[in-house]
């Protein structure tokens, strides 16, 4: 059969999604094609204002809409005293399904190994947000990889430089060395977070 230029280039595209090969993409495709008006026009429209409306927040890098303030930032709860420091936004989802944690979120963007400058990782926005929030704990939940625990030290050793009396906590036992957070069960989650340990 002859293949149709506009699917090939499709399925090139929905492969790189996660957890997606080209077999997978083609029965997506299928789909999308056989229900137009259902699926794939409504898709196509959502992804456009997602496209268009939704940025990560220039303060905290959480994901935010156009049409309104960041949630995470704005979070007045005169109760919450803790940040909770992660690699990824998937990470910070992966702890919010938990329900372990009631705080603030800081979102790095990665780690110092897979970002080519320091500065893209938010440490400075961070050390601000602590100052704004008067925070007591900054709960660093980076994954247990040598990308992640190069970027725990770093971010201690910023805090230290700055001056700023704060308690650091790294997460406590539970997680396995070489797991990332977004990969971690709810159970495990809350054993890490019941046995943080401070570090500063």
């Amino acid at each position: 059969m002859k293949k149709i230029t506009e699917i090939e280039e499709l399925i090139k595209f929905i492969s790189k999604l996660p957890g997606l090969g080209p077999k997978s993409a083609q029965r997506i495709i299928l789909k999308l094609v056989n229900n137009k008006e259902e699926i794939y026009k409504p898709l196509i429209n959502s992804m456009a204002n997602v496209f268009k409306n939704v940025l990560r927040c220039n303060n905290c890098g959480s994901l935010k809409s156009n049409n309104s303030s960041c949630e995470n930032c704005e979070n007045k709860d005169k109760k919450i005293n803790k940040i909770c420091v992660v690699e990824t936004i998937a990470d910070q989802w992966s702890i919010q399904s938990s329900n372990v944690f009631n705080g603030y979120f800081h979102i790095l963007g990665g780690t110092m190994i897979n970002s080519k400058k320091n500065d893209k990782l938010m440490i400075t926005e961070l050390i601000n947000s602590v100052k704004k929030f008067n925070i007591d704990e900054v709960i660093l939940a980076t994954s247990v990889t040598i990308e992640g625990q190069t970027t725990l030290y770093y971010i201690q050793d910023s805090f230290k430089n700055a001056k700023i009396d704060v308690k650091i906590s790294k997460l406590g036992q539970g997680i396995p060395i070489g797991v990332e957070i977004e990969n971690l069960d709810d159970g495990t989650l809350i054993t890490a977070f019941n046995n943080r340990k401070e570090i500063i």
